[in-house]
Formats: C-alpha cells, structure tokens, sequence
C-alpha cells in the first residue's frame, strides 16, 4: 500500500524462461513441467485458456490448487488428501523453496513447476503465456491459432498494458484502495477503460480483428470475473457487466468459444475472492448470486464476420479430469 492508500501490486517475478534453445537452463521439452493454475485466479486463468487453445494439454500436465489459500501459500485442497498427485506436496510454496530457500516474495499462481526436481521454473505470468505462444510451437496442436501475431505484436503490447494498467489490475487498485481518492481514481479507470473497450468491440468481433489473439484472453479473464466479484467485491459498481451491451456480448461469445468458458468455475471464483480477502469482507460470507445460466444466451457476435480460429480449428475437449 502506498503512503497515499494506493494499492500497489508486488510485480517482482521469477523471470526464468523456458525456451526452445534453453538459454535459461530450461529447454522446452514435453512432459517437464507442469503448469500450476488455480480456476479462482484471473493471471493463472490466462495459462489454462493459451495452454487448452494451443493444445499444450499432452506436452505440459496441469495442477489445480483450490480457490482458499493463507500465509503459507496456495494449498491442493481439491485433491485427495490435500496433495498434488505428481509434485507430492500439499502447499505450492514448497516448490518455491525447493529452488529458493526462504524465498522472500509472493507465492503466485501462474506458475510452472519441473515434475522431476519439484523446484519452480517461473511464475512470470505476463511472459509464461507468450513463451507458450512462441517458444512451444514445435507442440502445438494442428489448428492451433496463432494467438501472437508477429506483424500485430507493437499494437497488441500497448493495448495489453494499457488493459492491464486501467482494467485486469485497476479492479484490484479500486478494490484494495486504503484511501476515498485512490479509490475513486481507479474506479475512474476501470470504467474509462471500459468504454474505450466497449467502442472498439463495437466494431469487430476480437480485439485485433477478426480472430482471436493473447489480448483477448487477457481482457476477457477480468470481464468473466465482473459481475460475480468485482462489481460487488471490489465496490466497481457503475455498471455490471450485463448492463454493458457489447461487452456483455463478446464476453459470452468468447465464454461459448472451446477453451474458454471450460476453464470456469463461478463457485471457486466467488469463494477466492470472498473467502480469502477478509481485509475488504471480513464475514468470509459467499454470495449466492449471480445468476450465470445467461452466460450461455445467445449473443449474435457472428454478424461482425471472422472467426475465432483464423484459418486453424478449435480444439478438442478438455482431457479427462480437466473439465
């Protein structure tokens, strides 16, 4: 927290690479690591959607820790006896120390984890998901859409952070801020954000056209979170997302899309959020609402042209266990 009640986001990752030369020590290699993504978590999000669009699922296995965590780290509770099947161990932070002893900082998800030493790899999640989209190539599924396009990645990359700055991070800043005008700055930004968004989604289909691309999956992990947290939660309450026309309408063709909607779970979400965050609602307290059955409504997105896929496919289901 800032001196003037700003909440400032610990931004400090473990910024190793897994790379197709292995510059890092850490070469791109099918069944070497495994993916840590809690459903709950918009950054781990990310990670399960490029991994699923990609067709990552064979090359690197995945682990899910459930959506309540304390001090001690992100937990396995979802698992039998509370431990994750293939890194034997019960709290993500044990795979940090392995390779960091006493390491210091936050113990986030994303994070991916090399199966045979235990020890984290990274959890750099903003560089985890392009890596997948560049350095993985080699694994990736036939089909797989092209979700980093190469001519489009200058305007893509400002885009990215100007939806990270004002929008995926600006709910936390409005939702943790200690002061009225930090609050109300950020709750400025989040809605400024979104009407520009708003405008441009009124002319295509996807952020940079008419496919689907990294940007997407960065904008939509915040969008499918709104109404169920944010808006409530994190007091981002001009509007919920269903009052947004547009939004509300690319976000269900987005959640309707194979490798997106399959990787939600509205119950883990809402539990995350207020069953962790006891500084903003101290009860722990669930709500029952919203309803989600109209995430599945039909949103006639197609009339603006394109295709999610470009000129690839979707993918296959989600493995077995997955789901």
């Amino acid at each position: 927290m800032a001196a003037d009640g700003a909440f400032v986001r610990d931004a400090s990752y473990i910024t190793t690479r897994i790379t197709a030369d292995g510059a890092d020590g850490y070469p791109v290699e099918a069944g070497r690591y495994r993916l840590i993504a809690a459903r709950a978590c918009p950054w781990a999000n990310r990670a399960m959607i490029v991994r699923r669009l990609l067709g990552l699922e064979p090359v690197i296995s995945l682990g899910v820790p459930g959506p309540l965590h304390d001090e001690r780290s992100w937990r396995f509770h979802l698992d039998p006896g509370n431990v994750d099947p293939v890194l034997g161990i019960e709290w993500l932070r044990d795979a940090y120390e392995k390779r960091f002893p006493g390491y210091p900082k936050g113990i986030t998800v994303p994070a991916l984890v090399e199966e045979r030493t235990g020890q984290v790899v990274t959890n750099d999640y903003a560089q985890l998901t392009l890596d997948l989209s560049t350095e993985w190539r080699a694994h990736h599924r036939p089909g797989a859409p092209d979700l980093y396009p190469e001519h489009q990645r200058a305007e893509m990359d400002e885009l990215m952070e100007e939806i990270y700055q004002d929008l995926n991070n600006g709910v936390y800043r409005a939702g943790f801020a200690g002061d009225q005008g930090a609050y109300q700055e950020a709750y400025s930004a989040v809605f400024s954000q979104l009407d520009r968004l708003s405008d441009r989604l009124a002319r295509r289909r996807y952020l940079m056209g008419d496919s689907i691309t990294e940007a997407d999956v960065r904008l939509w992990v915040t969008l499918v979170r709104f109404d169920a947290a944010y808006h409530g939660h994190f007091k981002c309450n001009r509007q919920k997302l269903t009052e947004m026309p547009v939004l509300w309408a690319y976000a269900r063709d987005l959640f309707q899309t194979p490798g997106f909607g399959d990787t939600i779970d509205f119950g883990q979400i809402k539990e995350h959020y207020y069953g962790v965050h006891r500084t903003i609602n101290p009860t722990g307290i669930v709500p029952v609402g919203p309803d989600v059955s109209n995430w599945t409504s039909q949103h006639d997105r197609e009339e603006l042209g394109g295709s999610p896929w470009g000129d690839g496919t979707p993918p296959g289901p989600p493995p077995e266990g997955e789901g």
